[in-house]
């Protein structure tokens, strides 16, 4: 995720300050392709750090408890 993160601020850094516009032909063009290769890459090795559920708990705000949320 980093490399896609780096390659995105130096396209914009490039297009905000009108740089060499093969290299930004170049990053357009491959975009897509970092894209996909992120997604792949959180989907395939992308670990959740959350709390566990446990039985009869549902989804709710991590930071919030649940008398403070007024809504159940």
């Amino acid at each position: 995720m980093l490399i896609v993160s780096c390659v995105l601020v130096l396209y914009n850094f490039l297009m905000m300050f009108d740089g060499l516009s093969v290299i930004t032909g170049i990053i357009f063009f491959i975009s897509p392709f970092l894209i996909v290769w992120m997604i792949y890459s959180v989907l395939r090795f992308g670990t959740y750090t959350g709390k566990t559920l446990e039985e009869d708990e549902e989804w709710g705000y991590a930071d919030k408890e649940k008398k403070e949320l007024g809504v159940f």
